[in-house]
């Protein structure tokens, strides 16, 4: 298994980490099979959506944050109740096919990593199956 480190820079974000990935296969010359993304964290997570308009995530998060606010009673003691929530929701784990070396995507797709208890350094592991 291999480790990716993610710097995230807000509270909640959306970072796209397409090519960051795209670079790391071609790295390690995986050139067919699947790629398992896993995100080690609890109120973090991982995603595919649009790419192409940046204001497809703005509304996601704009979304996520409207009906799982950050204060809102929580019991929790730490004050990231949200971040837990919108993760669980969101989910960990992505499995790609992989071919030459790319991720197969749709022509407007784009893997996102989701940052909802930030800023922070993450790491994001990453399993190649080959075929």
């Amino acid at each position: 298994m291999e480790k990716m480190t993610i710097a995230t820079q807000a509270r909640t974000a959306m970072i796209d980490i397409t090519a960051q990935i795209d670079e790391f296969m071609a790295g390690h010359k995986f050139h067919r099979g699947m790629c398992y993304l896993f995100v080690p964290h609890t109120t973090a997570a991982i995603t595919i959506n649009e790419h192409a308009d940046p204001d497809v995530k703005t509304d996601i998060l704009y979304e996520l944050n409207k009906i799982i606010p950050h204060d809102d009673n929580y019991r929790h003691g730490e004050g990231n109740s949200a971040a837990h929530i919108k993760a669980s929701i969101i989910g960990s784990n992505l499995t790609l096919a992989v071919e030459n070396n790319r991720l197969q995507l749709g022509t407007w797709q784009g893997v996102f990593f989701c940052e909802f208890d930030g800023p922070r350094n993450r790491q994001l592991w990453i399993r190649f199956i080959p075929a």
